[in-house]
């Protein structure tokens, strides 16, 4: 009966713990939509100091190179990371205040809704009233260059008498390569590589055990936990600006308003974080 006791308490604790999160679950449908979260580069990023002036730039993709699919079963077609990247990439070159993005990516459907501006303001005969394309004075190019999964996995547990426990995890990583490119003359005067790590997390407890003969008592309870690959794939982009931005300053494409503010800013601290070894 001690026994018996014991693993119904055992069984009641595990129970109590996971009921709030199953309760919580049914509230998921209705929970209203919010901004994207962001990572600490984020911050980072905004609170740059500001440029002597903001310069026009053009992005025309930046591509998924990595070729990685979803691990089954989830899909087999599904892409390992975003393809949204020239999107993160232009709302992060502008978030910084450094730069102006400049529509290429859609440039086709800019061109038609101009065309048809033209044509009415040629029926007044007010053609010349539509202004020039802005052109742009540094093309960005790169794209996402790398995924690898199970860089680093681990995992703990044990179990007595059918009663135990287990946890593990595993990290991915994500790779950005950014490029600046002189329009003028086609020399890349900027180039970084940022990578940025995933962490998943699984842990798990359970009850396994025959009360009797023909009883058995079995109760589990678990928590995974996934970071977002999207925001990983954000905060990498973010950083690879923060670095090129930097490296600009420093070699002197671009400059500061204030050019005392680099010792006290974060451009300072990106360009003196050291190259990680293996």
């Amino acid at each position: 009966m001690k026994l018996l006791s014991s693993l119904l308490a055992v069984a009641g604790l595990a129970l109590s713990g996971c009921a709030p999160m199953v309760a919580n679950t049914d509230g998921l449908a209705g929970v209203p939509s919010t901004l994207m979260p962001r990572t600490s580069t984020y911050s980072d990023l905004i609170n740059l100091p500001k440029p002597a002036g903001r310069i026009p730039v053009a992005i025309y993709d930046f591509r998924d190179q990595t070729g990685q699919y979803r691990p089954a079963p989830a899909s087999t077609f599904s892409t390992a990371v975003t393809q949204g990247g020239a999107a993160m990439l232009s709302a992060a070159l502008a978030d910084s205040g450094w730069f102006i993005p400049l529509e290429r990516v859609g440039l086709q459907n800019l061109l038609t809704e101009r065309k048809i501006i033209r044509a009415n303001l040629e029926r007044t005969g007010r053609s010349n009233d539509l202004e020039a394309l802005q052109a742009a004075n540094l093309l960005f190019e790169g794209g996402i260059i790398a995924f690898d999964s199970n860089v680093r996995t681990g995992g703990s547990g044990a179990e007595y008498f059918g009663i135990g426990a287990s946890g593990q995890y595993q990290v991915d990583q994500v790779t950005i390569n950014l490029r600046a490119v002189d329009i003028t003359t086609g020399q890349v005067i900027a180039n970084v590589n940022t990578s940025k790590t995933i962490f998943s997390r699984e842990l798990r407890a359970g009850v396994y055990r025959f009360i009797d003969f023909k009883r058995l008592l079995e109760v589990e309870t678990g928590y995974t936990n996934n970071e977002p690959v999207q925001l990983a794939v954000m905060s990498a982009i973010e950083s690879a600006v923060i670095h090129l931005i930097a490296q600009g300053v420093d070699r002197q494409l671009w400059a500061l308003a204030n050019p005392a503010e680099m010792q006290q800013s974060e451009l300072m601290d990106y360009l003196q974080a050291p190259t990680p070894m293996l």
